[in-house]
């Protein structure tokens, strides 16, 4: 029998290239952004007076805590004085306050959510967000003005990426796998991450731009509006030195190779 011509064959049809999803954030970090958003959208249709009742009931006071005060009471009695480290980081003054907060956290809390899965990356955001109160209270012993806004958590996220962040293939340095991939390679030690170049690097800029600017966390009342900056530092250095009781990934006992300049050690 005669073969029929190669190129009279029937052709296979090329393989599709994989197409990359739209929406490429982690389902945790979706599910914290929609929840500080319908929780927001619900105050907006609150009266005045109900949703300042909600913000002294849910936001941080450390004047709650003073055992000197004399006839004045706050909303939500003692069980406030636990949830109200947590609760505040939820509620935020305006659109553009959660925007802010959003905005820094589509790059680094969605590597941190990646990296931690959604269970380490919720517990991740109350520590740091009570750390952030913490700090808020030690500054601010008698202050009657509620604290809120997300800012502390999101501080902590930033910190806990940066000892990933600029490893080989980390979502930060010059060559990086995919969002999945990018998200788990083996972290620095704490010691090594304040060796590293490029983490001082960083270090000096947020601290800088926090102390001088601050960002993001308003403080509401009776005092007026002013950026809770301390917050932003209770939660970025709980979220860098805690990072490893979070993390999942196995550290490598050898050296890992980043994309940064030589380390330097920091002077005084």
């Amino acid at each position: 029998m005669g073969s029929q011509p190669e190129s009279q064959l029937p052709q296979e049809p090329p393989p599709e290239a994989p197409r990359e999803p739209i929406l490429t954030l982690p389902g945790a970090l979706i599910v914290y952004i929609a929840l500080l958003a319908v929780i927001h959208l619900v105050r907006m249709m609150l009266p005045f007076d109900i949703d300042d009742l909600v913000i002294e009931m849910f936001g941080f006071i450390p004047k709650r805590y003073d055992s000197t005060l004399l006839d004045v009471t706050f909303p939500g009695g003692e069980g406030a004085k636990v949830w109200t480290f947590v609760t505040y980081s939820l509620l935020h003054a305006n659109l553009s306050h959660i925007g802010f907060n959003v905005l820094w956290l589509l790059p680094f809390g969605s590597a941190l959510a990646r990296r931690f899965g959604a269970a380490r990356f919720f517990l991740f955001m109350a520590v740091t967000a009570a750390a952030g109160a913490l700090a808020h209270f030690i500054t601010h012993e008698h202050a009657v003005a509620p604290m809120i806004g997300a800012s502390a958590s999101v501080s902590g996220t930033m910190a806990a990426a940066i000892r990933f962040a600029f490893v080989q293939g980390s979502f930060l340095s010059f060559s990086r796998g995919d969002a999945d991939v990018a998200a788990k390679v083996p972290a620095l030690s704490l010691t090594r991450a304040l060796r590293n170049g490029r983490v001082l690097g960083f270090l000096a800029i947020w601290f800088g731009v926090n102390i001088v600017f601050g960002m993001g966390s308003i403080a509401i009342g009776v005092d007026g509006a002013s950026v809770a900056w301390q917050a932003h530092i209770g939660g970025f250095l709980a979220g860098l030195m805690l990072f490893s009781l979070f993390d999942p990934v196995p550290r490598e006992t050898v050296r890992v190779a980043d994309a940064s300049p030589p380390d330097v050690m920091p002077r005084d």
